[in-house]
C-alpha cells in the first residue's frame, strides 16, 4: 500500500493547485480554505464540502479526475460556525465573493446536511442547481445526541477525535479503503479542538430538512453502504466487477458475522 499522501497524485495536486485562504465575515477569524480548479469562465462549478474529519484536500482526487474532463472544481473547507444558520449566511457571502449565482454542491456526511440546509436556506432566491449526497442525512435526531450538541465546545480536542474515530471503519477492509481511512485520520489531526466541536456541533443540534423547500432541486444520492454486501446473494453488483481481492476481504469480514441465509 501506498500513503496518499505521500502519494505523486497528492503531491502533483498541493503543488499545481494554490490553497486560497477567503474571508467574508466581520470576524476575520472565520477563513474559509479551499482549492479552486478548472476553467475561471464556468459560473456554475461543483462545489465539495468534507465530513466532520475532512479537510479541502480530502477530495483532491475528484478535483484532478473532473478537471480533467473540463469541468471546474472546487474543494473548500468551512471555518468555525456554531449555528447552521451562520453557516449558511457565511457560505451564501463566499458565494457573492467568487461570484458564482449558483452552484452544484457535492457534500459527505456532515457536508452533505450541510448542502441541503443551505439549499433549503436560499430557497426563495435558489443559489443550489443540483445536490450529490454521499453517506449523508437530512435529520440530525438519527445521531441521538441533539442534548450533547451544547456541550462539544467544552470537549478537549483528543476526545472529540475519540468520538470522530469511533464512526471509521472497523475490521478488515481492502488496501484502497484502509489508505483512504489513513489519509482521513492524517487530516483530522490537523483540525484544531474548535473546528471539531463545531463540526460536531452542526452535526448534532436538533434541526432537520425541510423537503417542501428543496423538491425543484435535483438530488443525486450516493451511498456506499452497498459494499458490505460484496460476495453474498444480497450483492447489488455483478460479481465480474469485484475483484477477488475484494471478494476475499469481505468473506473474512462475513466470517465474524455470518447470516444462515447466505449460505442457502
Amino acid at each position: 500500500m501506498e500513503e496518499i499522501k505521500v502519494s505523486p497524485d497528492y503531491n502533483w495536486f498541493r503543488s499545481t493547485v494554490p490553497l486560497k485562504r477567503i474571508i467574508v465575515d466581520d470576524d476575520d477569524s472565520k477563513v474559509w480554505s479551499l482549492y479552486d480548479a478548472g476553467p475561471k469562465s464556468i459560473r456554475c462549478p461543483i462545489i465539495f464540502l468534507p465530513p466532520v474529519s475532512g479537510t479541502a484536500e480530502v477530495f483532491f482526487q475528484q478535483v484532478q479526475a473532473l478537471t480533467g474532463w473540463g469541468y471546474r472544481v472546487i474543494s473548500l473547507q468551512y471555518p468555525v460556525y456554531w449555528d447552521l444558520m451562520e453557516f449558511c449566511d457565511g457560505f451564501r457571502k463566499l458565494l457573492d465573493h467568487l461570484q458564482l449565482d449558483k452552484v452544484h454542491l457535492f457534500g459527505a456526511s456532515l457536508g452533505g446536511f450541510l448542502a441541503q440546509k443551505f439549499a433549503e436556506y436560499t430557497h426563495k432566491s435558489p443559489r443550489v442547481h443540483s445536490l450529490i449526497l454521499c453517506n449523508s442525512f437530512s435529520d440530525t435526531s438519527i445521531f441521538h445526541q441533539t442534548w450533547t450538541a451544547n456541550s462539544f465546545w467544552l470537549m478537549p480536542a483528543f476526545l472529540l477525535k475519540k468520538i470522530v474515530l469511533g464512526n471509521f471503519a472497523k475490521g478488515p477492509v481492502d488496501p484502497k479503503m484502509a489508505d483512504a481511512i489513513d489519509f482521513m485520520v492524517d487530516r483530522l489531526e490537523t483540525l484544531s479542538q474548535s473546528e471539531l466541536a463545531s463540526r460536531l456541533t452542526l452535526n448534532c443540534q436538533n434541526s432537520y430538512v425541510e423537503p417542501h423547500k428543496i423538491k425543484d432541486v435535483a438530488v443525486t444520492i450516493i451511498d456506499i453502504h452497498l459494499r458490505q454486501f460484496h460476495g453474498t446473494r444480497y450483492a447489488a453488483i455483478d460479481p465480474a466487477m469485484v475483484s477477488a481481492e475484494e471478494l476475499e476481504v469481505q468473506r473474512s469480514h462475513l466470517s465474524y458475522n455470518q447470516d444462515p441465509e447466505d449460505n442457502q
